[in-house]
């Protein structure tokens, strides 16, 4: 099968791509390079902006079976500090995106969005039927792009499938961007920096293991048509717990540095992924501890 990845250069995409390829695919990259610069040597690039024409005439030009849609404006600060260009790159680049699947008759759009689109929705696990209250324009701007994605399938008939990332983490995540508080923490831990909490610590997050995250991609080219489902453990643990678990691993004591929590951050995430396990055959695989293991691993302290 012929795949397309935006974003396929970055932390994500990178690992997706591997995949993909490991499974006998034909594989090209749409990445503007920007935050993301690995590329896989089997896989082919095309450097181009999601926004740009020339994104609509590659896929025109490739036909590809199936589109995967990674590449965004991942950062909820950038989101809030420049809600014109978090809105250019996650809602003009989709609509880019999915015009572009139309007119090549592609069999599938699979979407990463996040679990950002809930916002503060007081619940002790979400499922995908709860209301989105989006606290950032990068939540809004990614539940936008799904209203999106549902109106080309019921107006143009576009298959396609949404999966709503709980946090990713693992190795290679840096800690600009889209990294998330493991990737900053294991930057920190690699320089022999304090840990810097956002607000008391024990915010929680359901935190998701990159490898698991591009098996549920895999399991949606030939399940869940139509469907939004939670690509998550299903459990959660506070930031304090990651800390705990890291110093652990890392055998000594890291200092932490408490600072004020950030506009736009959510205090507690977790997802139902019962109905992922259900519709798709997946499952996560990759315990906290494991995940946390793999990646300090990959990035061990000199």
């Amino acid at each position: 099968m012929k795949m397309v990845v935006t974003g396929g250069a970055g932390f994500i995409g990178s690992r997706l791509v591997q995949t993909l390829l490991n499974l006998g695919s034909e594989v090209h990259v749409l990445d503007n390079l920007s935050t993301g610069s690995t590329i896989h040597p089997l896989a082919t690039l095309h450097k181009v902006d999601i926004c740009h024409p020339q994104a609509r005439e590659m896929i025109a030009a490739l036909k590809p079976d199936v589109v995967y849609h990674l590449a965004a404006q991942a950062d909820v600060q950038r989101s809030i500090q420049e809600p014109d260009f978090d809105a250019s790159v996650n809602v003009v680049g989709t609509l880019n995106l999915l015009e572009a699947c139309r007119r090549a008759n592609v069999r599938k759009f699979i979407f990463a969005s996040t679990s950002a689109v809930y916002g503060k929705l007081q619940k002790e696990k979400l499922v995908e039927t709860d209301p989105t209250q989006p606290i950032s324009y990068y939540g809004l701007s990614k539940i936008t792009a799904e209203h999106y994605i549902r109106l080309y399938h019921d107006l143009y008939g576009l298959n396609y499938t949404i999966l709503r990332y709980g946090n990713v983490y693992g190795p290679g995540q840096t800690a600009k961007g889209e990294g998330g508080v493991v990737a900053v923490f294991m930057d920190r831990i690699a320089r022999g920096m304090p840990l810097p909490i956002n607000g008391d610590g024990e915010q929680t997050r359901d935190f998701i293991f990159v490898d698991d995250v591009a098996e549920a991609n895999i399991a949606a080219i030939r399940f869940g048509d139509q469907g939004t489902f939670h690509v998550s453990t299903g459990s959660s643990a506070s930031v304090n717990r990651v800390v705990d678990v890291l110093q652990d691993i890392h055998g000594s004591q890291v200092p932490v540095l408490y600072r004020e929590a950030k506009a736009g951050d959510i205090q507690d995430s977790c997802l139902d992924n019962s109905l992922a396990e259900a519709v798709l055959s997946w499952k996560p695989a990759i315990s906290l501890e494991e995940g946390l293991l793999r990646t300090y691993q990959f990035r061990k302290p000199q």
